[in-house]
């Protein structure tokens, strides 16, 4: 499967049969998100930077509610959670996906804002690719982030939604993330894409993996 990072909490997913499926797709963010064509589109919760399925073309089937679905082959799971510390009562629910593709278990968190609990990693599990939100103010920050990270033991971690060239939201840096791990547990590339194959994944470590902002898609 592949993996293209659109930007902010926006990824591409590509499974071997074709079958794509876009994440929380953004409006105007102080840049603007790649014309991209999906078969289904996700929405973690209704805030502009992450709702915005007119954005993406070929008139996808859009998963915005708590529950299980199937396309073109590939299982998909949206899991109730919160966008802040309060169950809630800040700014409401956020909706978390997981996806199996190509044999592996992709979890993408959304805008999480809760603390980890046990019944939430529980519920989660298994996850070989871990998309995470790590800019604090609107989520869990980095320390918090790590935490998700210790308790999940994804072989792979994405980080997503922090400071990046242009975007005018108020979170923090993908550095203050990064700090929180050695030096050789952390990738970062010049790429937007990558591919996984399930016999590449080691289930005795983790890697956190940083991707360029893909531009425009072909």
């Amino acid at each position: 499967m592949k993996i293209r990072y659109l930007g902010h909490s926006c990824f591409m997913l590509t499974e071997s049969t074709g079958t794509t499926i876009v994440t929380d797709p953004y409006g105007s963010i102080g840049f603007e998100m790649p014309s991209v064509k999906a078969d289904a589109v996700t929405v973690s919760h209704a805030h502009y930077d992450h709702n915005n399925v007119r954005a993406v073309k070929g008139s996808p089937a859009v998963f915005e509610e708590e529950g299980t679905y199937e396309i073109g082959g590939v299982d998909v799971t949206a899991i109730k959670s919160y966008h802040d510390d309060e169950n809630g009562e800040r700014r409401g629910d956020n909706l978390i996906f997981k996806f199996r593709m190509d044999g592996l278990e992709i979890c993408h968190l959304g805008d999480l804002g809760e603390e980890c609990s046990s019944a939430l990693i529980e519920t989660l599990l298994p996850v070989h690719v871990l998309l995470i939100p790590v800019g604090g103010n609107y989520t869990i920050d980095a320390k918090q982030a790590k935490e998700y990270v210790d308790r999940i033991m994804p072989a792979i971690v994405i980080p997503m939604h922090y400071k990046t060239k242009g975007l005018d939201i108020d979170v923090g840096k993908v550095d203050e993330f990064l700090d929180e791990f050695d030096g050789d547990e952390v990738e970062e590339l010049e790429e937007s894409e990558i591919e996984l194959f399930r016999d590449d994944i080691s289930e005795d470590s983790t890697k956190i993996i940083v991707m360029e902002r893909a531009k425009e898609c072909n």
